[in-house]
């Protein structure tokens, strides 16, 4: 197991998970410190990098089924973009905390139907139909490994 100060830099969601679990076993110490909230705050730490990758997630989803579904032109390539940055945000918060890759699935799972809807909204604010992303999602969305590659629907 790594050191506490090499977790911190290895994997910061994990740190945050087992600072907080050390810190409640630690209450009844005579430490004068406010035990409950100090855990809860550094528990909240890694929440937020939770919060952040599941954002990312959802920006991801959201423009897949746009470039799957739509047949326009013009703002494919903003919505590429905007997928490469997301993308990199993502990859910076599994470097920063590895241990929340094992949640991707279940965020992109998550995520799926949120980012449908969106998309949907999206493409019908511009008079286009929106059928085909419903049809991705009732055939199971995308999956973890596609959010993540680098690729574009076509």
């Amino acid at each position: 197991m790594a050191e506490v100060g090499e977790l911190y830099d290895q994997d910061f969601f994990r740190w945050t998970e087992e600072q907080a679990a050390a810190l409640r076993r630690a209450k009844g110490s005579n430490l004068p410190l406010d035990w409950d909230n100090l855990a809860e705050e550094i528990e909240s730490l890694g929440k937020s990098q939770r919060a952040a990758l599941r954002s990312q997630l959802r920006r991801i989803l959201r423009h897949l089924f746009k470039l799957e579904a739509s047949t326009a032109s013009e703002p494919r390539l903003g919505w590429e973009e905007s997928l490469r940055d997301a993308r990199e945000e993502v990859e910076d918060i599994l470097q920063d905390s590895p241990s929340l890759r094992r949640e991707v699935p279940r965020l992109v799972s998550e995520q799926g139907p949120i980012a449908a809807k969106r998309a949907a909204a999206d493409l019908e604010k511009h008079g286009e139909a929106a059928d085909a992303i419903l049809a991705r999602l009732e055939r199971g969305g995308f999956t973890a490994e596609e959010v993540l590659a680098d690729w574009f629907p076509g």
